[in-house]
């Protein structure tokens, strides 16, 4: 048996996000924005979460411009930090998760390994760009950190994926971000997931050297 398929990868990439422009509603978005919303489309196979992404005012810029600087990338889970494109990075993303001292922060506060390892975050918070994907946790950890005065990050960008308290974490820092003073790109609802994640990190790092789709 032989099967017909197409082998070239810039082919398939250019005809997947042909095919997505068709798919997607992106009349709302911006140019940045609609590379974020692409990426993330691509990442699940879903034009309809197009509808679910929400981005504050300045969101786009605040991460190019931290990105463009080298600025530190936080991720809660090793697949978030292996899914950032390498090439396109000076400085090796973050992840505490598995560092040694983790488990004992968790363990003492009572608390998952998720919300311990950002404690190790808060000398690389200022000027970061925070990327969650997996753990709600995390993500209701850093909202508190800010809020009782730790270093803001130039942007988060927030899509973990579950049943409990993904899309409860993401609606919160979608309705406090302003108050907090922090951008913000988000996934509502439950869907979301580390892949998701990376990839609008990875949007906004393509747009830093003009590939556009």
């Amino acid at each position: 048996m032989k099967f017909e398929y197409e082998l070239n990868p810039q082919t398939i990439e250019k005809n997947s996000f042909l095919q997505i422009r068709e798919l997607t509603q992106l009349d709302k978005f911006n140019l940045d924005e609609q590379q974020v919303v692409m990426r993330i489309v691509h990442s699940m196979g879903l034009p309809e979460a197009a509808s679910q992404v929400r981005f504050s005012l300045n969101a786009c810029t605040a991460g190019r411009d931290a990105l463009g600087l080298n600025a530190n990338i936080l991720c809660d889970v090793e697949m978030v930090k292996q899914g950032i494109t390498k090439r396109m990075v000076n400085k090796e993303p973050m992840c505490f998760l598995n560092h040694e001292q983790t488990p004992a922060l968790a363990k003492q506060k009572g608390e998952t390994r998720s919300m311990a390892a950002l404690e190790l975050w808060r000398p690389y918070l200022a000027g970061s760009v925070v990327v969650i994907g997996n753990a709600p946790t995390a993500l209701y950890r850093l909202m508190e950190m800010i809020k009782q005065g730790a270093d803001k990050p130039a942007l988060i960008i927030a899509m973990p994926v579950g049943f409990v308290g993904a899309a409860e974490s993401k609606q919160a820092l979608w309705d406090c971000h302003k108050e907090i003073g922090v951008e913000c790109i988000t996934l509502l609802s439950r869907i979301g997931g580390s892949a998701v994640s990376s990839a609008s990190c990875n949007a906004l790092l393509r747009c830093n050297i003009g590939e556009y789709y």
